[in-house]
């Protein structure tokens, strides 16, 4: 097992999904509790040497080719020291990326990335699978809007930022994007997980800030 330690994420405001008193009524909710409860005893998230290896494999694969990618889902946020489980990989990019990360992989294509729609989401979707590990690949990630519209695809580069774990540098999706993504997906027990995660964070940011020193005179 893979002990991970990112250091602290930046300073970052925003407002509670909801309160946990309300949480607990509903079982999805009352989950997240019990999942929250977990993590605030939790000093570091653990990753299993398996996954570290296939994404080794996977960057082996992908560190010469001109495609935008990050890992998300799950083991980013575990990457970047979210005490959660780990069940596969989920990595993100563009069109063209998606497709190309496939070629790349062929060999352990299960499903071939296609264009896939569901009530909330759509994207360039496909899975491989290396070494007994699940990996789904989507592209120009899309979601439903309140509107009835569709949300431009997502360009990762904006909301990318790096780990090193276990001497790779590892792209990984920001954690306060990832909160809003899964605001907007309807997810609310992972987005209820991050939220309180940030906060946390924000509040250790504050207890290690320097206190200023005034210049006498």
């Amino acid at each position: 097992m893979h002990a991970v330690n990112t250091g602290r994420p930046p300073n970052i405001g925003i407002q509670p999904t909801a309160s946990l008193a309300a949480l607990a009524p509903r079982a999805a909710e009352a989950r997240a509790v019990s999942l929250l409860l977990y993590m605030c005893e939790q000093q570091e998230a653990v990753i299993a040497n398996h996954y570290l290896k296939v994404l080794e494999k996977i960057m082996s694969r992908l560190e010469d080719k001109p495609i935008a990618w990050v890992v998300t889902g799950s083991l980013g946020m575990a990457l970047q020291g979210v005490p959660v489980q780990v069940h596969d990989i989920d990595i993100q990019t563009d069109r063209d990326g998606a497709y190309e990360i496939e070629r790349c992989l062929a060999e352990y294509v299960v499903e071939p990335v296609r264009y896939s729609e569901s009530e909330r989401i759509r994207s360039h979707f496909g899975m491989v699978e290396i070494d007994g590990i699940k990996v789904e690949i989507m592209g120009d990630i899309q979601k439903h809007l309140s509107d009835g519209g569709w949300e431009k695809p997502v360009k990762v580069e904006r909301y990318r930022r790096w780990v090193e774990v276990g001497g790779m540098r590892i792209p990984v999706l920001l954690l306060e994007y990832e909160y809003q993504a899964y605001l907007k997906l309807g997810r609310s027990e992972k987005a209820e997980i991050l939220r309180l995660w940030l906060q946390r964070q924000k509040r250790a940011n504050k207890r290690f800030q320097p206190t200023p020193t005034r210049r006498a005179g």
